[in-house]
């Protein structure tokens, strides 16, 4: 063996190169890693900047801390304020985020302002997600911002705190999962489909204790939206966070939303990260993309989905117990016959929205079915841009003419019905087509009933009033 040979660094995989790159020390098993970039929303920080002053702490640096309003935005009238939202607890939170960034020196993207959204969203929007960087926020869907190449990953009100103070958080590290997915997706068959599937194939709590890197043809083909839709969903299967490695597509997007000399810059460095070949994951699944039709959620949990063109499942055919027992507890909230066929089931709200689906990609796809048609009478439906540089881009473009002439209504951006924290939420046993990321019982609305899909089967539905194959009306 070589000298050369003998002291080569071991391969490792995209995980371990972050990780490596931001630890700072270890105690008791546990490790401290410096944080590249917090972002705060008004319902997760409150508590945490109570904490920081009744401790007499600062943050220490504010310069690498984003803060908006976008959980319990009204998403309508932000023109007229933080002091025009009608629910008392919503008001006040979002004044307080007002108040606690003025305070110590934040940045914050307030209702109205165009660059305000959902946190997901405006951080890579606005050049702020890069490729080897670690980011956390209050919010489980912190892991969209993986799809740069980025550690990221959500935390609970006391880590919030003690990122503000340290700029450091601590952790265990996660094990390595890698999903790979060979061949194209279908025309017409989407990131939301793909995710569905994964989360499906892992179950729930299949990926608990890792973190998913994503590779193969098909990721790699995926648009920067759609990537961010796959990581978003990572948690969805229990992941601490998804990965994908930066390449090409990633460098084209943020060098249109970074400087140019600080994209520059970043660019040597950002191509450090990837997994080294032969690198060791703890677990590996395949996936064979050509084979994945439009998915749409049938149960109260991602995993519960099935392709548009199968049947719900039967409890009766399930040997594992506590599966059967999962799949009767769906189907009695869910108001649905096992073994019956998903298509056709009729819905009676439609949200097109979302951190998984709020993108100036998926209005598109939304917009492209509904053009020349109206929905369904009897249809309330709403699109809810993820930013308002989204919803500029869509007006830019005539999305909104073609959502308004169909029957949707066009609101401001925010969570909405995704987080049902604000006026935008089902009532007891409405039905909807929803293009957010969680079907779980009461998500949105009491006793409301969720049906996850793409952008392009949520309009599908809104025009025939039920869950439908949207590629029929191509």
């Amino acid at each position: 063996m070589s000298s050369s040979e003998q002291h080569s660094p071991a391969p490792r995989t995209l995980y371990e190169k972050l990780w490596d790159a931001h630890f700072v020390a270890e105690e008791n098993g546990e490790a401290i890693l410096y944080i590249d970039l917090h972002m705060l929303h008004e319902v997760t920080s409150p508590q945490a900047f109570a904490g920081l002053a009744e401790h007499g702490r600062k943050i220490r640096r504010p310069d690498l801390t984003l803060a908006m309003a976008d959980h319990c935005v009204p998403t309508t009238g932000q023109a007229k304020g933080i002091e025009a939202v009608e629910d008392e607890l919503s008001r006040a939170q979002l004044a307080m985020l007002r108040q606690n960034s003025a305070a110590y020196g934040i940045e914050h993207y307030t209702i109205g302002d165009i660059r305000n959204g959902i946190v997901h969203v405006v951080g890579p929007e606005q050049g702020r997600t890069q490729p080897g960087m670690t980011i956390v926020c209050g919010d489980s869907h912190t892991s969209t911002h993986g799809a740069f190449g980025a550690l990221a990953f959500g935390i609970g009100t006391s880590e919030i705190e003690h990122v503000m103070a340290t700029q450091a958080i601590r952790q265990r590290k996660s094990g390595n999962l890698r999903v790979t997915v060979n061949g194209r997706l279908p025309p017409g068959v989407t990131a939301k489909d793909l995710a569905l599937t994964i989360v499906s194939e892992l179950g729930v709590d299949g990926a608990t204790g890792h973190v998913i890197e994503y590779s193969g043809e098909a990721i790699c083909a995926l648009s920067m939206e759609g990537r961010m839709t796959l990581c978003n969903m990572s948690i969805e299967a229990g992941a601490r966070a998804g990965l994908i490695a930066p390449d090409d597509v990633t460098y084209t997007y943020l060098k249109s939303r970074m400087p140019t000399d600080a994209w520059a810059a970043g660019m040597p460095r950002w191509k450090q990260f990837h997994t080294d070949p032969g690198a060791r994951f703890d677990h590996e699944i395949t996936l064979d993309a050509s084979i994945i039709a439009p998915v749409v959620s049938w149960g109260i949990n991602p995993a519960q989905s099935i392709a548009i063109n199968a049947r719900i499942p039967d409890p009766a055919e399930q040997d594992d117990s506590k599966l059967r027992a999962i799949t009767e507890r769906a189907l009695s909230y869910m108001a649905l016959q096992a073994g019956s066929s998903i298509a056709g089931t009729p819905i009676d709200r439609v949200f097109i929205g979302s951190c998984t689906n709020g993108r100036i990609e998926d209005l598109r796809a939304a917009a492209t079915v509904l053009k020349g048609h109206k929905i369904n009478p009897r249809i309330s439906a709403i699109v809810v841009p993820g930013s308002g540089m989204v919803r500029q881009m869509a007006e830019q473009e005539g999305l909104d003419t073609i959502f308004v002439d169909s029957g949707f209504e066009w609101r401001e951006p925010g969570c909405s019905m995704c987080a049902a924290m604000n006026n935008d939420r089902l009532t007891q046993g409405e039905r909807c087509a929803s293009t957010s990321n969680r079907n779980f019982e009461n998500r949105q609305g009491p006793g409301g009933r969720t049906h996850l899909m793409s952008p392009a089967m949520a309009a599908a539905a809104a025009i025939t009033g039920e869950i439908t194959d949207f590629r029929t009306l191509l």
